[in-house]
């Protein structure tokens, strides 16, 4: 029974809408149109909105990618100023070095004087100290010094006391 009614309902539902569909009556010309301008509309307005959805999208892409330039390129800057700090430390370290091996070299000359007994408060043998003065690899500003001072003992042998010292401060860095 109850499946009678609600096929009852259905039939009467479905009346009702086909019932409803033909009595409308027939669009005029000008509700026609307005149908269609109105539609029309619709669809420009439609595609208006996707091409602004369009240029925002590429303007956010091109955005995205200007700032990804930037990015790279700041990068890119910083990793040459990384670089060049590195460069600059090592440089510096490495001058640091030959500085410190030249001012050792200078103690070893004079060390190896006095061993040898070439320079003593007693012996001045000026010939063999001027030779490994031009010798050695001292800077040649520190070489014209040295042979300098040697030739201030040799023509004063008195100072000799005052120009060791002179000579020892030289060579040793000091």
């Amino acid at each position: 029974m109850s499946r009678t009614i609600l096929l009852a309902v259905a039939v009467a539902a479905i009346g009702a809408g086909v019932y409803y569909y033909l009595s409308q009556p027939e669009p005029t010309p000008a509700e026609q149109l307005q149908s269609a301008a109105q539609d029309a509309g619709d669809a420009v307005s439609e595609a208006a909105q996707n091409a602004g959805d369009a240029v925002s999208e590429a303007a956010n892409s091109a955005a995205e990618q200007a700032t990804e330039g930037v990015s790279s390129i700041a990068e890119q800057a910083t990793d040459a100023a990384e670089q060049a700090g590195q460069t600059a430390t090592d440089l510096a370290n490495q001058a640091g070095e030959e500085v410190a091996a030249l001012a050792n070299q200078g103690q070893d000359l004079l060390n190896s004087w006095i061993e040898s007994g070439a320079l003593t408060l007693e012996n001045f043998d000026y010939d063999t100290m001027v030779a490994s003065v031009q010798e050695s690899d001292l800077a040649q500003d520190l070489k014209t010094q040295a042979v300098q001072i040697l030739d201030d003992i040799k023509a004063s042998p008195e100072t000799i006391a005052v120009k060791f010292q002179e000579l020892r401060d030289l060579l040793s860095g000091q």
